[in-house]
């Protein structure tokens, strides 16, 4: 029987509870509560440390007022990192390949920065939707250009981490069954192909750290133009 490539991107659900609240949840249960000891272990070193450079590295170029995003900046950071490689494992299920979800992260913090901008800076914040310099007879069509502009913001940062994590599982899913497929006829040919699933996990890998770290920085970006 042959299966819908795209089935293993649906919701599954187990006595009418659907998983994907349980893969939610599970990130938040693996990484390390504070210890109120001078001295960490190994895994709690190294997640203040990976926290630290990861603010560090965000929070720089933003104005002070920017500064209190760091927590929930962080919080998502790791919510999306940990969802992210947990639904690499087999048998698991990835819930930000859902579009759903994406969004529903995606436009209320952006609604958020473009609410604090308009709020704290307004004229600043609608400057944005006109360049410095414009010619007059250009000046309707480029407030169009870019409030369009403004809009897309969300959906782009929804699509393009559903976009780069279904299509990094539908890699390994097509290049596994080959290898699967080529077990009985070829073992060089099973080979290639096993040894090219390996580097395309490790690229997924990489991929899942880097889509989760894409788009906290950029809603760094968008808040630092409207703080």
């Amino acid at each position: 029987m042959t299966l819908n490539l795209f089935s293993q991107f649906a919701s599954p659900s187990l006595m009418g509870i659907p998983l994907i609240l349980i893969a939610m949840l599970t990130p938040w249960l693996l990484f390390p509560t504070p210890s109120p000891r001078w001295i960490h272990n190994r895994l709690s070193t190294i997640y203040s440390w990976f926290l630290k450079i990861f603010t560090k590295q965000i929070f720089t170029p933003l104005n002070t007022p920017g500064h209190k995003w760091a927590f929930l900046l962080s919080s998502l950071m790791v919510f999306l990192l940990g969802m992210n490689l947990l639904g690499l494992m087999p048998y698991s299920f990835t819930p930000t390949t859902q579009l759903s979800l994406n969004l529903g992260l995606a436009v209320p913090l952006w609604l958020a920065t473009v609410t604090i901008g308009l709020r704290n800076q307004p004229t600043m914040s609608l400057g944005h939707l006109l360049p410095e310099g414009t010619p007059i007879p250009l000046i309707p069509i480029l407030i169009i250009i870019e409030t369009i502009s403004l809009f897309i913001r969300p959906l782009a940062l929804g699509v393009r981490l559903t976009a780069n994590l279904t299509a990094g599982h539908l890699l390994i899913q097509l290049i596994s069954s080959a290898t699967m497929t080529m077990a009985m006829t070829s073992i060089t040919v099973t080979l290639l192909t096993f040894t090219t699933l390996l580097l395309l996990t490790v690229l997924e890998i990489a991929v899942a750290m880097i889509q989760a770290y894409v788009f906290v920085l950029l809603l760094s970006l968008y808040l630092q133009d409207n703080t």
